[in-house]
């Protein structure tokens, strides 16, 4: 049974810059740097439960855009909103407008906020909502949900 993402590895074009970014996200716990190999590991929440490599240029200098999810509470969204704004960086929801009005998947259903990393990575903050799934609705923004739910 899948309970979330344990490893990922992705090619970085610096391995430094692209370290210094994701050290700076809540949750991410420095592992182990290989400086031959230009990688960097680190624990994602709690050791031992997933993973992400970053390795410099691997196994081309050429740089793919990728995409990948980290899993986080569901109370923890308008603080995972709030710190990248912090950083500095443009939070969006799925369909790439504001953060400010993320979106939820009923087919899941699930809530989440997306982000790039220095490499133009595409990554997300992912929360599943305590909610039965429905497929057949389309995404809506998570107030819409909310009230659907008789939660607002």
């Amino acid at each position: 049974m899948i309970q979330g993402l344990f490893e990922t590895h992705i090619n970085v074009s610096d391995v430094q810059k692209s370290a210094a970014f994701y050290e700076k996200l809540p949750g991410v716990i420095p592992l182990y740097e290989d400086p031959v190999r230009k990688s960097r590991f680190y624990w994602i929440g709690q050791p031992g439960e997933a993973m992400l490599g970053i390795r410099e240029n691997y196994p081309s200098p050429l740089v793919q855009r990728q995409h990948f999810a980290f899993r986080i509470a569901l109370g923890d969204m308008a603080e995972a909103r709030d710190r990248l704004l912090a950083l500095g960086l443009h939070p969006e929801n799925f369909r790439g407008e504001s953060a400010e009005q993320l979106i939820v998947f009923p087919f899941m259903p699930a809530v989440s906020i997306y982000f790039d990393d220095p490499d133009g990575h595409s990554l997300e903050f992912i929360a599943m909502l305590p909610d039965e799934p429905r497929p057949e609705l389309e995404m809506m923004y998570w107030d819409e949900w909310e009230r659907m739910q008789g939660r607002k």
